[in-house]
């Protein structure tokens, strides 16, 4: 083992495999603050440049996984598969494939966090919801999951509290879109709660943390091995971010659109990452069923209202009002509505995610410093997608301002993000591969 900091740097720096004893380590000293922030971030770095190998990254995560705690689940009956996506512009399918698969009999616990860049947060969202408590103690988790067959809540400071030293200083230190350190962050708190089986969403694009097809692949099939070498079920699917997912964007109107879609009125895109994720969550828990026969089930469970009377039922239990799946105007609504419209004829030809995201940064519905309140009305609710036509004036994007001040630039964005020109473009597919044990698929469908 090389002596220090100092020298572990230098061996990843020069591309050289760290030993089980090195990684520990650093993970351990992160977490008893004997480490100081530029090592760290040097540290960061040259993982970021060099990447780890297999080894490396099993051992990682794995270290960092017993750095805290672990949640058991043994006492909730019943198959329990958690779901995670790694984070787009719009992207509220937790709220709608949760209360799904929990009324087709499979138990959906989440541990979930806030915004992170340009990306939304579930938690950010769920607060939204009038009352709405996001952080439960275990015996608290386990009892919403008994009662109501799913949970949404943070993680606690005792859970993989390593992650929680590594996640800020990549914050900080521009190493986000590191692979390796995503695969580990992520998979060390999926594994730290005792589920049945995990399914990932791995978002791919201009919106996506991973912007490259080939490097989300790579991230999807580097978590996928974690989670079947600690003996857990876990497949995911890549999907599209090129464009944001859904028609809204922002916490109080994502919440109300996620509503909606249990109410049967989901915009396709949404419900074929939506029904993707959901079958695959079916498939880890054991279930013997095509992706026909797993929609039919949806469908099922939304025209019955078993699925909305799931979600109503999980936000009484975590301490919300149950009455905004009825009654709109109880959510946070933005004093001002602005209509961002076509400066010219044409057809849509991209809608730029990332600078969408920014965009409801400026309004406050996501934030600029950690400490930054959330503005829960502020948020875009789009009119168009890629590939429709449009007419000069035509409105684009409405806008909702908790932030009038800022509604300027959050315009001049949106010119920039929504692009027309004189030629069609093709409807995007939004779910591109199937990524299991056996390796990377075609998604069919």
């Amino acid at each position: 083992m090389a002596n220090g900091m100092y020298e572990i740097i230098s061996k990843k720096r020069d591309g050289l495999e760290l030993d089980r004893d090195e990684i520990s380590y650093v993970v351990s000293g992160l977490v008893a603050g004997e480490i100081p922030d530029y090592q760290a971030a040097a540290w960061l770095m040259a993982v970021y440049l060099r990447g780890l190998s297999d080894r490396e990254l099993a051992d990682l995560t794995e270290i960092m996984l017993a750095s805290g705690d672990r949640i058991s689940l043994d006492d909730v009956p019943g198959k329990k598969i958690d779901k995670h996506s790694t984070g787009g512009v719009g992207d509220k399918v937790s709220f709608i494939v949760a209360p799904l698969v929990a009324a087709c009999g499979v138990r959906v616990p989440m541990l979930s966090g806030r915004g992170l860049g340009h990306t939304g947060g579930t938690l950010d969202k769920l607060e939204a919801i009038p009352g709405m408590n996001v952080f439960l103690t275990v015996p608290q988790f386990c009892r919403v999951l008994a009662e109501t067959g799913m949970v949404i809540c943070g993680q606690t400071d005792n859970i993989v509290p390593a992650d929680k030293r590594i996640y800020a200083l990549r914050d900080a230190t521009a190493t986000v879109g590191c692979i390796p350190l995503i695969a580990s962050s992520i998979m060390s708190k999926k594994l730290a709660l005792g589920t049945d089986g995990i399914v990932l969403d791995v978002k791919t694009g201009s919106g996506a943390t991973i912007h490259e097809l080939e490097d989300s692949i790579s991230l999807c099939r580097a978590m996928v091995a974690l989670g079947e070498r600690e003996g857990r079920p876990t497949m995911g699917i890549i999907s599209n971010m090129d464009e944001p997912l859904g028609r809204a964007v922002g916490n109080s109107l994502e919440i109300i659109e996620s509503i909606e879609a249990l109410k049967g009125r989901g915009t396709e895109d949404l419900l074929q990452v939506t029904y993707a994720l959901g079958y695959c969550m079916l498939r880890a828990a054991g279930e013997k069923t095509s992706y026909a026969r797993a929609r039919g089930m949806f469908d099922e469970a939304v025209a019955s209202g078993r699925a909305l009377d799931v979600f109503r039922r999980f936000i009484a239990a975590q301490g919300g009002d149950p009455r905004v799946c009825d009654d709109y105007s109880l959510l946070p609504a933005a004093p001002q509505r602005v209509e961002f419209t076509a400066s010219a004829s044409g057809f849509v030809s991209e809608i730029d995610t990332f600078m969408v995201g920014l965009a409801a940064i400026d309004i406050g519905a996501g934030r600029r410093k950690k400490d930054d309140a959330i503005a829960f009305g502020s948020g875009f609710i789009f009119h168009v997608r890629a590939g429709d036509k449009v007419e000069k004036g035509q409105t684009l994007v409405t806008v909702h301002s908790d932030l009038p001040e800022r509604t300027p630039g959050a315009l001049e964005r949106l010119d920039r993000a929504v692009r027309v020109g004189p030629r069609p473009a093709g409807k995007r597919k939004m779910v591109l591969h199937l990524v299991d044990k056996d390796g990377v698929h075609p998604w069919p469908q």
